[in-house]
């Protein structure tokens, strides 16, 4: 008969102690202690009994005062902006396969791009004394984390940099990978290219149109601001900003996106239309491929993002003192149909 049938509550949140399983097993706590470690001085039989308490009990040993005597919590912890977004699950793998094989858990959570919840969600994390994090920052000023870092909390920074504070931050070429997606439209005729990205208070947002306007630059072409749209990535806004640029009597003839959810809202607005138009995404996105035509992106290795951003952390965990550093992982661009589309009026 179960505790349950018994009548017995059973008390969540408790756990039972070494002092229990020394208690069932007939022994003493420096017993169950040595057996718990691994340490000699144990009989078999004895070493048996106190096994047999600790599977019946469901006891599991509480590392935390063992390892904050070392001073050391081997925990991380990881800020994403959306936990929701394709792009951010090769990077937290990554991020996690590397604590892994540190020895240490990975904690993560999503800032939801708000900077008040970022602070709370970072700072909550050092309250339950991580030994480093890795933040994909929401907000612009970061000063909140100076009394961490110098409490001896590493952080590096992926994606976007930090605000108003030096720190390692490791970075996608967002102005080379979108400088490379324009100067492929305009080798494939296209003169009258719009630009949809986020906000423009993201760091990479702004890199991407920079690379977007060097391309127009270097083949001395004209913008024209109806061609640009910066703001919320949701679907309706993304639809109005595609209506507005292929509008009127000269509309723009090709699309670059400036990320995989502007891409997505952009490949079924281009579906409602009776002739395709020229796309380019930045970020590549499940299924890219199997739509026709098939999307030519700007892809990032996110992965790759992770592994090193991660790698920085636990090199500063193992005491490498150097200024801080800048890492930009180089984009690749994948031709897949869409973006080699020529212009309607060629």
């Amino acid at each position: 008969m179960t505790d349950t049938a018994r009548g017995t509550a059973r008390r969540y949140g408790t756990r039972p102690t070494m002092k229990d399983v020394a208690a069932r097993a007939g022994v003493g706590l420096k017993t169950v202690s040595r057996v718990v470690n691994g340490e000699p001085g144990v009989t078999p039989d004895t070493e048996r009994r106190v096994q047999e308490a600790i599977t019946t009990l469901g006891f599991r040993r509480n590392d935390s005062a063992r390892i904050l005597r070392k001073g050391r919590t081997a925990s991380i912890g990881l800020v994403l902006e959306d936990l929701a977004d394709p792009f951010y699950g090769p990077l937290n793998r990554a991020v996690e396969e590397v604590a892994r094989s540190h020895g240490a858990l990975l904690i993560n959570g999503s800032s939801a791009e708000d900077p008040a919840r970022e602070q709370e969600l970072v700072l909550a994390l050092c309250a339950r004394r991580v030994d480093g994090l890795v933040i994909i920052p929401a907000g612009d000023d970061h000063r909140y984390l100076e009394p961490e870092i110098a409490a001896g909390i590493a952080t590096v920074f992926v994606d976007r940099p930090a605000g108003r504070i030096d720190a390692d931050v490791v970075l996608s070429d967002s102005f080379g990978g979108a400088r490379e997606a324009v100067a492929h439209l305009i080798a494939h005729g296209h003169r009258r290219i719009g630009f949809i990205g986020d906000q423009p208070r993201i760091h990479t947002a702004m890199e991407r149109l920079r690379g977007y306007r060097t391309a127009m630059a270097e083949a001395g072409l004209p913008i024209d601001a109806s061609w640009v749209a910066l703001g919320s990535t949701a679907p309706e806004r993304v639809r109005a900003a595609a209506a507005a640029m292929l509008a009127g009597p000269e509309p723009v003839t090709a699309l670059f996106s400036g990320n995989n959810r502007v891409t997505v809202t952009a490949v079924r607005i281009l579906g409602e239309r009776p002739r395709p138009l020229a796309l380019v995404g930045f970020d590549d996105f499940e299924l890219a491929d199997l739509v026709s035509p098939a999307i030519t992106v700007v892809a990032q290795d996110a992965a790759r993002m992770g592994r090193t951003a991660a790698g920085l952390l636990f090199r500063r965990l193992d005491g490498i003192e150097e200024p801080p550093c800048r890492v930009e992982i180089p984009t690749r661009l994948i031709t897949r149909g869409s973006g080699e589309i020529p212009p309607e009026d060629v």
